[in-house]
């Protein structure tokens, strides 16, 4: 679930709705267990030391009594690509690498605003951009269509990589959803007064002055030479 604060002109007050959407993360990994996340967790740790744990260490490390729980639990983060098992040694449990990868869901125009939709059109590697431990944010990657950023460094054809959130500081750059017709729109977060709106960086565009709501801050763009 992404919680979305829900940001209009005027002098209205903030409200919040709350929008069910797919959240996709760095390598589009499957969700854990609260559990899962802990042993998942406790093989790092050991791992880190050099040596993994035996099924028999993480019984004793959770206390638990049956060492088939805790091969339910490795059985089910093998399935989820977490690890994988090499069950003819005592310390087979090896951790696999994730690579750092996003989806590309669709177009966002930096121009007019156009109907907004995910549509994954592929996957960008942000190996080296962005360290591991940033993988469980909610990142995804949308492609620029359009003009009206151009003063900001943002072309038409790069890819705008977002971090999902609901709220944004006055002079970020934002990717937002107008209301009333679900259009998407990447432009800078601009206040003025009680009114607050959305600022091309290109003067041939007019500020969007509709209700809008933040899907997520703009954190780097990437282009192809």
């Amino acid at each position: 679930m992404l919680f979305i604060c829900k940001i209009l002109t005027g002098r209205k007050k903030k409200n919040k709705v709350d929008i069910h959407t797919n959240v996709w993360y760095i390598g589009g990994m499957v969700e854990l267990t609260p559990k899962q996340k802990q042993v998942l967790d406790f093989i790092r740790q050991k791992s880190a030391q050099g040596i993994p744990p035996t099924i028999r260490e993480i019984a004793a490390q959770f206390k638990v009594s049956s060492t088939g729980t805790v091969r339910d639990y490795l059985t089910a983060l093998q399935k989820k690509g977490y690890l994988k098992i090499n069950q003819k040694i005592s310390r087979g449990i090896e951790l696999l690498r994730h690579p750092l990868k996003i989806p590309i869901l669709g177009n966002i125009p930096a121009g007019n605003p156009q109907d907004a939709y995910e549509d994954i059109q592929g996957y960008v590697d942000l190996e080296g951009i962005f360290p591991v431990e940033r993988a469980g944010e909610g990142i995804f990657a949308l492609r620029v269509k359009g003009e009206s950023m151009v003063e900001a460094g943002i072309m038409d054809g790069d890819l705008a990589v977002i971090r999902r959130q609901s709220l944004a500081a006055e002079g970020e750059i934002v990717a937002a959803i107008l209301e009333g017709n679900n259009e998407v729109t990447l432009k800078r977060l601009r206040r003025k007064g009680s009114q607050v709106f959305l600022e091309p960086a290109n003067p041939h565009f007019a500020p969007i002055y509709a209700d809008f709501n933040i899907l997520g801050k703009l954190i780097t763009i990437l282009r192809k030479y």
